[in-house]
């Protein structure tokens, strides 16, 4: 009998051929990290020959968005260079999405360096900023509600703009998570704003939609990024657990008994931009294993 498929390790799984995106650009939000989502994600679409605005902080801009948890300028060059390195395109930018004039000039630089924009992605996200609800300070819950959705929202307004000036259609997608559709303890601020996208991708995919242009959000479980690794932490303290046991619990309640990787969010947006997805619009795509299922 062969075997499943689906029960072969991750590392032992061929991949499949890339998506072909050649001819297009896209702008990556929050993609300046090393071995960060936003990284694997642009270096996928540059491997499917899409042409990628590397966009991150570049600097701390206060002590919500401390150094370590923003692409400063130095590794958001690093992580264009790597694409190119590996034969694909991309250019660093920098954009705090929260600012509406830095994301007109982040649009008008994929336009000025590439001459168009087909894709974004809004990936720029707080997940770090975790409190109980009764002791989480308003000044974080602004922090993680403006990166979170008031970011995604000014990004989908300028990318929309571009596309529907073009007429050619387009992608946005943007990067949810299983706290988009299932509640976490200690989270509220990041689980309502990621709630809240879901709304946005509706309601957006219904106004863009006439213009070609699709808009779907993807929903992963947990990934340990540098995001996912301060999760780890404080979870594993607050439950009294090590951080190998924490770990543990999360691959045993998962169907495929692993977390997840950086490259299935990756392929899952590769997809949802390529001319396979062109009749999705409006979805919120589940990158779990099957933990989460409804």
């Amino acid at each position: 009998m062969a075997r499943d498929r689906q029960n072969l390790p991750a590392d032992r799984i061929r991949p499949m051929k890339n998506y072909d995106l050649s001819g297009k650009v896209a702008l990556v939000t929050g993609a300046g990290r090393p071995k960060g989502l936003g990284e694997g994600i642009a270096s996928k679409l540059a491997q499917c020959g899409a042409s990628v605005l590397i966009t991150d902080l570049g600097q701390s801009p206060g002590e919500h968005m401390p150094d370590k948890h923003i692409g400063a300028a130095d590794s958001m060059q690093g992580v264009a260079q790597r694409i190119r390195d590996n034969g694909g395109t991309a250019q660093a930018f920098p954009l705090d999405v929260r600012d509406e004039s830095q994301v007109q000039a982040a649009v008008a630089q994929a336009v000025e360096r590439f001459g168009r924009l087909d894709i974004l992605v809004n990936n720029a996200g707080i997940g770090y900023l975790i409190a109980p609800c009764t002791e989480l300070p308003q000044d974080q819950w602004d922090a993680v509600l403006d990166v979170n959705l008031k970011g995604p929202f000014l990004c989908t307004k300028h990318a929309a703009r571009q596309m529907i000036s073009q007429g050619e259609g387009g992608r946005v997608i943007n990067i949810a998570s299983q706290a988009a559709k299932s509640s976490f303890p200690h989270m509220s601020a990041y689980t309502a704003s990621k709630h809240g996208l879901v709304g946005l991708t509706r309601t957006c995919a219904m106004e863009l939609g006439p213009h070609g242009i699709t808009v779907n959000a993807v929903c992963p479980n947990h990934v340990t990024t540098g995001l996912g690794a301060a999760q780890n932490d404080y979870f594993s303290n607050h439950l009294g657990l090590t951080l190998e046991q924490y770990i543990g619990n999360i691959r045993a309640r998962n169907p495929m008994r692993r977390e997840g990787k950086v490259a299935d969010t990756a392929n899952a947006v590769a997809f949802l931009c390529s001319d396979q997805a062109v009749y999705i619009n409006g979805d919120s795509l589940n990158v779990t294993g099957g933990e989460e299922m409804h």
